[in-house]
């Protein structure tokens, strides 16, 4: 019996769209507006059954994905690093050549599918970034003020809290017309937003104390509400995963390694998957090994390995270990209990 599978190239306005038989004949191609319900009929209106629609994974996939297979259509998100390494052969780049590659990749299942986080992990992520995004946008504008500053002859001292910057800065600046004229509505903005920076991170650390599982990561030395939420956001479903140990990998903390022939070389850590978790974490493991008075067996493994290999292959090798443990406690159920920690990660 002949199958058919779907190829979409989604961008932010269109959508192209292949479809290939079994034999990887070409039966059907379109190109239409990237609307779930304009898909739904182009592909229901075929007079074949469609065994399956696949897309890389990009901004649009959670829309498109829950939208088609609520219209009872069996739908694949691919990773898009082996959809992009497959596509890569083409010689021309088009959106019609892209869904006819994604077809046949489709077709011959050479793919990893991408995990669809559910509502409420995206919410938490989103809680993150913006939270982020505001921090990052605080800091800028104090920078700014920094620099325009210093043309004018006044230096202000290297650390100065988020807090008490208005309190510094202002009176400072209030003493010059010039600069008062020119930086005080810079600095009102700042206030502004570092206002709604403080609220973001109540709400971040409210989210975390009234989870139960961020609530046993944070029994972790090292590991704070926002290591713990950003963690179990990107997670989502901790059953995902068939071994605690991937879930190192899955957020790029392994090393690589090339090995053809004579040659087998291990490099670096991959920096694959989510680099906000990966910073967390390396936060995290940072914290537990140059912050935290506890002991127990993991800090006294890195600390062991700060002194072989020096901080940072530490601190990374704590933060793989970390990922690992968080995973393990969420399946469990259980705290972190300082003297059953030990072992290479």
């Amino acid at each position: 019996m002949m199958e058919y599978f779907v190829g979409l190239d989604v961008s932010l306005r269109s959508c192209a769209i292949c479809v290939v038989d079994t034999k990887g004949n070409l039966v059907f191609e379109r190109e239409l507006a990237c609307e779930v319900d304009g898909i739904v009929k182009c592909l229901s209106s075929l007079d074949f059954r469609i065994e399956r629609v696949g897309f890389e994974a990009g901004t649009l996939s959670q829309h498109l994905y829950f939208g088609l297979q609520a219209a009872n259509f069996d739908v694949v998100c691919m990773e898009a690093r082996q959809v992009n390494a497959a596509l890569s052969a083409m010689r021309n780049k088009t959106d019609k050549n892209d869904a006819r590659g994604i077809a046949h990749v489709l077709r011959t299942g050479w793919f990893s599918p991408v995990h669809m986080k559910s509502r409420e992990a995206h919410g938490q992520r989103a809680l993150l970034s913006t939270r982020k995004a505001l921090l990052k946008k605080t800091m800028d504008l104090a920078n700014e003020v920094r620099g325009l500053l210093k043309i004018f002859g006044v230096r202000l001292p290297k650390t100065v809290k988020h807090g008490s910057f208005d309190g510094t800065v202002r009176p400072l600046i209030e003493m010059d017309d010039v600069l008062a004229h020119a930086l005080l509505p810079l600095l009102d903005a700042r206030v502004v937003l570092y206002q709604h920076y403080l609220e973001l991170d109540r709400r971040v650390k409210r989210a975390a104390s009234q989870d139960e599982v961020c609530m046993r990561m944070m029994t972790v030395p090292g590991v704070g509400p926002i290591a713990a939420l950003a963690f179990k956001a990107a997670v989502d479903d901790p059953t995902r995963f068939r071994r605690s140990r991937t879930v190192a990998a899955h957020f790029g903390l392994t090393p690589r390694r090339y090995q053809s022939g004579e040659h087998d070389n291990p490099g670096r850590i991959s920096k694959a998957g989510d680099r906000d978790v990966r910073a967390v974490l390396y936060a995290a493991a940072n914290a537990l090994l140059m912050r935290t008075m506890a002991g127990s067996q993991l800090k006294s493994w890195g600390m062991r390995l700060m002194r072989t290999k020096g901080r940072r292959r530490a601190v990374v090798a704590v933060a793989r270990k970390l990922a690992v443990l968080l995973h393990r406690m969420w399946v469990d159920g259980t705290e972190f209990r300082q003297d059953k920690v030990g072992g290479m990660a």
